[in-house]
């Protein structure tokens, strides 16, 4: 075996798997990755997006934060939309003036100069060809895709990608790839020339990890100006304390705080641990999108989540908040499991759970398989599809005010994760909730 690569796209998996065949290290797959990625969910992540990317190679970890920076002036004004999701609506700020300054090329270019062992070219050629192709519309996908048509279909940028509801026509993002594959900081500055003295001082800055200890293991999530990673370690502590239901929603209550409350803003994960026991993980968002639209991809609209970010003064050059939060479980001193999810504020929920599923013996899959739960505020319990009535009759009385969903959903989140066994073998698996998907190679 080479190695194993979850992702929030089979398309997405199938572009890191190739680079993991062809020799390239878990750093090598997760750029390709990504890359492929800004093609097969081009409503989660581009070149104008942000993220963390987690490495650990060699024993040693590192992560890198290439989220979004506050620009020295706006770009413009910021649009109210409202998006129906049927049963509830959500409020999305869009337009020039919510484009934040995007940090994600930089960072998978520092991440491949300090780790990679393939070419730049050659992690992006896999990107190139889907783009060419075009990539049909999945299921999971086509929802998505109807319910944001708002802000997806809301200038002729981004009709022309989206317009068939069966496939994308990414043709326009063939001309950007290959100026990434030439040159990744021109090709930022070319979609974003308003920005160009804000990304020509951008750095990814190198942060000091998280670290806690969970039965004997440790677990690795990010810091500041990352939220997620306090809140899925908090979590992990309060879980180890009790088995139960209630035990454990209080436990995700005390870790969230006041943080439980957030739209389903647009996220991905990728998940990689290569043969020589080398992992990645890199988290990127474009927030919910901006709809606007250039070289054939969505730009940020980070200005706009306010349910992250929150609404104070906004300092020039200062790092935006975030909830993503890469996670990485070693055993031993090497990486045991390696997950992330999209979900927004749910997100650092729903990656405690899979970790402490496995931690506990399960299998990734089943991990990510079982219903989660989550918290709202200091009583609102939701009970995904799949828990058993006895489970919600067990908890106190009147403690609780439980919503109950009728199955699996994306609002509980969409983790990817790969493990390595301590007999060597290796699993992944993507979250069925987002249509994601797991390559053992």
């Amino acid at each position: 075996m080479r190695g194993a690569i979850a992702a929030g796209h089979p398309l997405t998996a199938q572009a890191g798997a190739r680079v993991l065949e062809e020799g390239g290290n878990a750093v090598d797959a997760c750029i390709a990755a990504a890359f492929a990625a800004f093609v097969t969910e081009g409503p989660l992540t581009g070149p104008a997006g942000g993220g963390f990317f987690l490495a650990h190679v060699e024993g040693e970890a590192t992560l890198l934060d290439c989220f979004f920076s506050v620009p020295s002036e706006p770009l413009g004004e910021i649009e109210h939309l409202t998006v129906d999701f049927g049963s509830t609506t959500q409020s999305y700020h869009v337009g020039e003036g919510s484009i934040a300054v995007p940090g994600l090329l930089a960072g998978l270019s520092d991440a491949h100069d300090r780790f990679g062992q393939l070419s730049w070219q050659e992690l992006v050629a896999p990107a190139i060809e889907l783009a060419r192709a075009g990539v049909a519309v999945s299921e999971a996908q086509a929802f998505l895709h109807e319910i944001l048509v708002a802000v997806l279909q809301r200038d002729e940028g981004g009709r022309r990608i989206y317009a068939n509801a069966r496939h994308l026509d990414t043709s326009d993002l063939v001309a950007t790839l290959e100026r990434i594959g030439a040159d990744p900081v021109a090709a930022v500055c070319e979609l974003l020339p308003e920005l160009a003295s804000d990304l020509d001082v951008y750095r990814p800055v190198e942060r000091e990890l998280l670290r806690t200890t969970i039965d004997g293991r440790e677990v690795l999530t990010t810091p500041t100006p990352s939220r997620g990673g306090a809140i899925v370690a908090a979590a992990l502590t309060g879980f180890g304390a009790s088995s139960s239901l209630d035990g454990r929603a209080r436990a995700l209550r005390d870790a969230y705080g006041s943080a439980s409350v957030g739209g389903i803003a647009g996220t991905t994960h990728i998940s990689v641990i290569d043969a020589a026991g080398n992992a990645a993980g890199l988290s990127s968002t474009l927030g919910a999108g901006s709809g606007v639209h250039r070289g054939g991809t969505q730009l940020n609209n980070m200005l706009g989540e306010f349910d992250v970010i929150g609404r104070g003064e906004l300092v020039p050059g200062e790092r935006l908040a975030s909830m993503m939060t890469p996670t990485l479980v070693l055993e031993d001193g090497r990486p045991r499991l390696a997950l992330g999810s999209a979900g927004s504020v749910r997100l650092a929920g729903a990656i405690a759970q899979v970790a402490a599923a496995v931690i506990g013996g399960a299998a990734v899959g089943a991990a990510i398989t079982a219903p989660r739960f989550h918290v709202v505020g200091e009583r609102e319990l939701h009970l995904e599809g799949g828990w058993p009535a006895a489970a919600a009759e067990e908890l106190p009385p009147g403690d609780w005010e439980v919503i109950p969903w009728q199955s699996l959903n994306l609002y509980f989140g969409g983790v990817s994760a790969v493990e390595l066994r301590s007999d060597g073998s290796l699993d992944a698996a993507g979250d069925p909730r987002r249509g994601g998907h797991g390559i053992v190679v």
